[in-house]
């Protein structure tokens, strides 16, 4: 309450006494206002003290978030650094994979070398064996048709894939009449199980160049299931029923109709 309130107040108190207010009874108006003023003040004091816990926990809760927001970033940061590391272990990984498979590669040509020339110095006590028209004598210095073929496909059964690849594609190179031919570019086929793509050439040379050979029927169907891999039902559908066309009484026919039967449209 202000000076001139409390100052109006009082006439008006001793106007109603009619002039004749005496100083115990002005002093309790004035006590009773004064309470009624320190009462008001508390309120707002209340309120306004409400009013500042509540922007002091507003300012904690900001407070709070930003700190959680910088311990996030710092965990983000954190994880990212992991998985960039995790990679470049990786990238180093497949770097070594790659030299131990030339080194490998290296010593299986280094073996098929030392047997070569063991088996020519064993040639040479006993009689000449006849020579396999069908394929080229080996020049000296490489490994026999067999010796490389064998070579390869214990690598490739022993799960070296790249290491088998290699020297599939060295005895293509090598003997491209040899009568097993057909089973290297199979088996080359077989090398790219993660390359859907490259694996179709080397089956597909299979169907074209050894239509005849027992690989033909195994090459066909699985060019029919990489093609139902890509989605592709209609070229799926035209190997199928090529295997069963060409190669009816083949265990893949049998597979090649259960397949025609689910890519019905």
């Amino acid at each position: 309450m202000s000076v001139s309130r409390l100052t109006a107040l009082l006439l008006g108190a001793a106007t109603a006494l009619g002039g004749c207010a005496t100083k115990s009874q002005v002093q309790q108006i004035v006590q009773t206002e004064m309470g009624i003023m320190r009462a008001q003040q508390g309120r707002v004091d209340s309120v306004r003290a409400a009013e500042l816990r509540r922007i002091i926990a507003l300012q904690n809760q900001i407070l709070d978030s930003l700190q959680a927001g910088r311990e996030a970033l710092k965990l983000v940061r954190g994880e990212l650094g992991q998985e960039l590391l995790g990679v470049q272990q990786q990238l180093v990984q497949i770097q070594e994979l790659t030299g131990q498979s030339q080194r490998r590669l290296a010593e299986l040509r280094a073996d098929l070398d030392n047997r070569s020339e063991q088996l020519a110095a064993a040639d040479t006590t006993r009689t000449p064996a006849p020579v396999d028209t069908a394929a080229p004598a080996p020049v000296a210095g490489t490994p026999t048709p067999d010796q490389l073929y064998q070579g390869a496909l214990s690598e490739f059964r022993r799960g070296s894939n790249a290491t088998a690849r290699a020297a599939f594609h060295e005895f293509v190179r090598l003997y491209p009449t040899h009568g097993q031919m057909p089973d290297a570019l199979y088996h080359l086929a077989e090398t790219f199980y993660e390359e859907p793509d490259s694996a179709v050439v080397y089956y597909q040379q299979v169907v074209d160049r050894f239509p005849q050979s027992n690989r033909a029927a195994t090459s066909l169907y699985k060019l029919g299931a990489l093609a139902e891999q890509r989605q592709d039902r209609a070229a799926a559908r035209r190997y199928y029923q090529q295997v069963i066309q060409q190669f009816p009484r083949s265990t893949e026919a049998n597979l090649a109709r259960q397949k025609l039967a689910s890519l019905r449209p």
